[in-house]
């Protein structure tokens, strides 16, 4: 008996088609996938049900650092929109923080960690290599969950969501949580003002509920390792010879400080952000015009505005902590989220237009209904 062979021709997402010697039935097998695909960025059966969101208690406003490097309040928060942001202890830990976000995610959610199927945290900087997902599912008693990482730094968050969307889409699971972290003030070069006036310390979480009208309308998620040089926190490893016949050389593991340049960032930003923003609304079936929140990574209050301004918004419909947290990385997104909701600005049935950015560098969009329960 011979065996069935399958042929795949793998052809670039704007291929030439007019000119290429490809039979119709190949094109049109072509245009068919990538519509397939756009229809599967859509709804997802996913809703969420509870958030909430901690920050550490040092702040470190403005003035401080103006204590210690060349630089101003006025100077700050004319081009980044900061005035303050919180830091981490050296007793406090990233799992402190997501572990009280957490917490309070379930409390908002009315439900018992016990009943999670599912932990997924988003950080770039964890207490432990490893991940801190199984940490942090051991401490809130999610005992029957599978808890694992993802690093998207800060894009993560809306990786993240879109991820565990997925699992409760497919029937996988029916409860999970999802956690955004990061304490990058442990990696910023404290003497480089470009960069240590962005970052501050914080984590917020979700939880999710298997819902067949869904919550997630529409997403869409891109990456470009191209321009990884960007926004980077590189390894620095140092060499170390083993004390062996070979002279076998082993690296003693470090990693640089975050490194950026912000002209590029804020090109990119502002360029790619309004075009996945309109994608995830097309996937979603939606419009601009039918856009309630904006609700972006808070990197700069200069990329928020531009942002908004390229997709016909006015600032009054920007959600924004910035000015009171800095950039969070994967914890942005979750932490203004929360304080829109507990400042009753969130309302039942709104239509809140998400967007992550940042290193990778990587980008996404989701578009969520909000739900009536939280």
């Amino acid at each position: 008996m011979k065996s069935a062979v399958t042929w795949i021709v793998f052809l670039p997402a704007a291929a030439p088609f007019a000119n290429s010697g490809f039979s119709s039935r190949v094109r049109n097998s072509w245009t068919t996938q990538h519509a397939v695909g756009a229809a599967r960025r859509g709804s997802l059966g996913a809703q969420i049900v509870g958030v909430g969101s901690c920050v550490p208690d040092a702040e470190l406003q403005n003035h401080h650092i103006a204590e210690f490097v060349e630089t101003s309040d006025e100077w700050i928060a004319q081009r980044t929109g900061i005035s303050k942001r919180r830091i981490l202890s050296p007793t406090e830990s990233l799992c402190d923080m997501a572990t009280a976000a957490a917490t309070k995610a379930l409390e908002s959610a009315q439900i018992d960690a016990e009943d999670l199927d599912l932990v997924l945290m988003a950080t770039s900087s964890p207490d432990d290599l490893f991940g801190d997902a199984t940490t942090v599912a051991a401490r809130i008693g999610a005992s029957a969950a599978v808890a694992f990482d993802l690093t998207a730094a800060c894009s993560g968050f809306i990786f993240a969501l879109v991820t565990g969307s997925q699992f409760l889409h497919s029937g996988t699971y029916a409860t999970a949580l999802v956690i955004g972290a990061d304490a990058l003030s442990r990696w910023v070069d404290w003497e480089d003002r470009n960069t240590c006036i962005l970052f501050g310390d914080g984590a917020g979480a979700v939880v999710l509920k298997y819902d067949v009208d869904g919550g997630i309308l529409g997403f869409d998620l891109k990456s470009n390792g191209l321009d990884q040089q960007y926004l980077r926190l590189a390894y620095a490893g140092v060499g170390r010879e083993l004390n062996t016949s070979g002279n076998h050389l082993v690296c003693f593991g470090a990693y640089q400080s975050v490194t950026m340049n912000g002209r590029e960032v804020y090109k990119f930003a502002t360029r790619e952000v309004p075009l996945i923003l309109e994608s995830a609304l097309e996937n979603a079936e939606l419009t601009v015009n039918d856009v309630d929140w904006l609700l972006l990574h808070q990197a700069n209050h200069r990329i928020m505005a531009v942002v908004a301004d390229r997709l016909g918004l006015p600032s009054e419909k920007v959600l924004s902590t910035l000015s009171e947290h800095g950039n969070t990385s994967a914890g942005s997104i979750p932490l203004a989220l929360d304080a829109a909701v507990k400042g009753n600005r969130v309302k039942a049935g709104d239509i809140i237009a998400c967007a992550g950015f940042g290193a990778g560098l990587s980008w996404g969009a989701a578009i969520i209904r909000w739900d009536q329960h939280c």
